[in-house]
């Protein structure tokens, strides 16, 4: 559709230097990504909602601005894996306590199952751009228990890096960088000694609410 400009009508000037100014990216200043593990993450919340079947309570309360417990019931069935094409449940019921310590510089976060198993997750920024994340398991039952550490280093610029050791001759890292203000990359690699496996993966993601997730041993993740 077209207009017609009257002789006394003045008609704006686009301000062309501005307009390739607001376009122009500076990739010397792009926004830092969000580490590789959380990429997978953020697709398996959304392609798995948390959905049970039974009854489950919940219950936490702060003891201060630090210090909270936490209490949790939960009563139905378990689905156990199975060759045929019936589902197997059995029913089953465990109550799980909880206590948090939260801070701007430390997490902790420890929860006892009634069967014994002791779960707990640290969280400390060592520095500025190094972070050190680590959880556990302990169980009375023969090789149960583990544990994993993972030092991450992110500074205030386009990148994000991280290093994985844990039990069992685990080594890993991973690797992600802004490429546009928009889109990120990144890649990692692992090696399981005890069980004699490696592998290599890769990542895109998009800040508009889509990510793709791909990996050398067949995960798909969109």
């Amino acid at each position: 559709m077209a207009g017609l400009a009257t002789p006394g009508m003045t008609m704006p000037e686009v301000d062309s230097s501005k307009t390739k100014a607001d376009e122009k990216v500076d990739y010397k200043n792009l926004p830092c990504p969000i580490p590789f593990e959380e990429v997978h993450r953020e697709a398996l919340l959304s392609l798995k909602p948390e959905l049970f079947e039974g009854m489950r309570f919940d219950f936490s309360k702060g003891l201060n601005q630090k210090i909270s417990l936490s209490h949790s019931v939960f009563m139905g069935p378990m689905e156990l894996p199975s060759q045929s094409s019936e589902t197997i449940k059995i029913p089953t019921a465990h109550y799980e306590f909880g206590a948090n310590f939260l801070d701007p510089n430390l997490m902790l976060v420890g929860r006892v199952m009634m069967d014994g198993r002791l779960k707990a997750r640290v969280k400390c920024d060592l520095t500025d751009n190094l972070t050190l994340k680590a959880n556990a398991q302990l169980t009375s039952e023969p090789h149960m228990s583990h544990g994993m550490g993972n030092f991450k280093y992110k500074v205030n610029q386009d990148y994000c890096a991280q290093l994985k050791l844990a039990n069992g001759a685990f080594f890993g890292g991973s690797y992600i960088q802004s490429v546009t203000p928009h889109l990120s990359l990144g890649g990692e690699i692992f090696w399981a000694g005890q069980h004699r496996k490696s592998g290599v993966g890769y990542a895109a993601r998009y800040e508009t609410d889509k990510m793709l997730l791909v990996s050398s041993h067949g995960l798909i993740a969109l």
